[in-house]
């Protein structure tokens, strides 16, 4: 008899317990496999084997974007990796092919790797959920039940979201300021300052900026003319970083020009430019929110900051200095981008303090789960657990 099979989590809460990327909340996947009779409302199923695990599925497809591209061009590669390890749920008695049961509730923790990106795959902190425009690429997550039944088997997968907090604006190593020099000839120095370099939809983006003469120089560089500075921020994906040939496609999302015409001073050329991040729109023309997809969270930018199998995504801000009688410099400074904005990621911190201390009370060696519940077949008041009974010779349904 067919099984069937779905996944729940705990109630009132979501599969996902703890933050991913931040190794201190235990990230974690809870939740218990439910097995029922499919057809039929009480036909006993045979289970020989219930296991369960964390799915990434990773896909690439750089010509999708054109339509001529798209059949012309290379086909879609994919990449599946199991996240973590893979859990034995149940297994029936040896020198049994199966075991007859009416319900089988089998709880389980999955939890989700911490490591660093030298350790192997399967241990290093999984990429988070995403899908491209034109589906160019996408990384997503499933939860797969693997059910055997005597000589068949069964695999039932459940979508799960992930996002990544590791990259939250509000963390202090983003909040350094950072600094950088670029020259083009010997007349002149850029050189620019970050006051932080993490950022999220519609955050502000400032930098401030240093136009130095050179003073060996002093007489040719005081003839140089600043005519404008730019700035602008560009969205560098690579496709296929580890294989022979990756390919790169660089789209600038953001721009601001500043026209300066004036002499370059002796004391040099100090300006602070600044823009905001754009954001993607999550309202349609009417402002209604429509429902997402189940396996990717609604982001309020088109991309972030990732690094997968077969695609990397990094953010670059450009100061674009334009002169006369020098040569133009350009200083590319690379960003970090959060799918949050600055408030999103403070309203965060404290709810990351608190999984921390959750966590500490949790043993990933041991996470004391509850315990499963099986009734066979041929256990007493079995139907009852289904809702049923018997009465006299028929089955009624019980109301209580």
């Amino acid at each position: 008899m067919a099984a069937f099979v779905r996944v729940s989590g705990p109630p009132n809460s979501n599969f996902l317990v703890g933050y991913p990327g931040i190794s201190a909340t235990l990230p974690r996947i809870e939740g218990k496999v439910e097995i029922r009779p499919l057809t039929g409302i009480s036909a006993p199923v045979a289970i020989s084997l219930v296991r369960i695990c964390l799915q990434r599925r990773e896909t690439i497809h750089p010509s999708a974007e054109s339509i001529a591209k798209k059949h012309l061009g290379t086909p879609r590669r994919e990449t599946t990796d199991v996240v973590g390890k893979e859990l034995l749920l149940f297994r029936c008695p040896a020198g049994k092919e199966s075991e007859s049961v009416v319900l089988m509730d089998l709880p389980f923790v999955l939890f989700i790797p911490f490591g660093r990106g030298g350790e192997e795959t399967n241990r290093r902190i999984p990429p988070a959920s995403l899908q491209l425009p034109s589906r160019t690429a996408e990384t997503f997550y499933e939860l797969v039940v693997t059910v055997q039944q005597g000589q068949e088997q069964k695999k039932f997968a459940f979508p799960v979201p992930l996002q990544r907090y590791d990259t939250l604006s509000t963390f202090g190593m983003y909040n350094r300021p950072e600094a950088a020099e670029k020259t083009s000839d010997h007349l002149v120095t850029l050189g620019i300052s970050l006051p932080r370099w993490s950022y999220g939809p519609l955050d502000p983006v400032s930098v401030y900026i240093k136009l130095s003469p050179n003073p060996d120089w002093m007489s040719k560089a005081k003839k140089v003319t600043i005519q404008k500075i730019t700035i602008g921020i560009e969205e560098e994906i690579t496709y296929n970083p580890e294989g022979d040939e990756p390919t790169k496609k660089v789209n600038r999302i953001a721009k601001h020009t500043q026209t300066v015409g004036v002499r370059m001073p002796e004391a040099g050329y100090f300006t602070n430019l600044g823009l905001v991040f754009p954001s993607k729109e999550l309202r349609d023309p009417e402002g209604i929110i429509r429902r997402g997809k189940a396996a990717f969270p609604m982001y309020g930018v088109n991309s972030f900051t990732t690094t997968g199998t077969l695609y990397k995504i990094e953010f670059f801000l450009i100061i674009k200095a334009h002169m006369s009688a020098a040569r133009d410099i350009v200083l590319r400074q690379p960003i970090v981008v959060c799918p949050l904005d600055q408030q999103d990621c403070k309203e965060e911190m404290d709810a990351i303090e608190q999984a921390a201390k959750d966590a500490s009370h949790v043993d990933p060696h041991n996470p004391m789960l509850p315990a499963c519940t099986i009734i066979r077949a041929n256990d007493k008041d079995a139907l009852r657990a289904l809702g049923w009974t018997m009465v006299g010779g028929q089955r009624k349904m019980v109301i209580e």
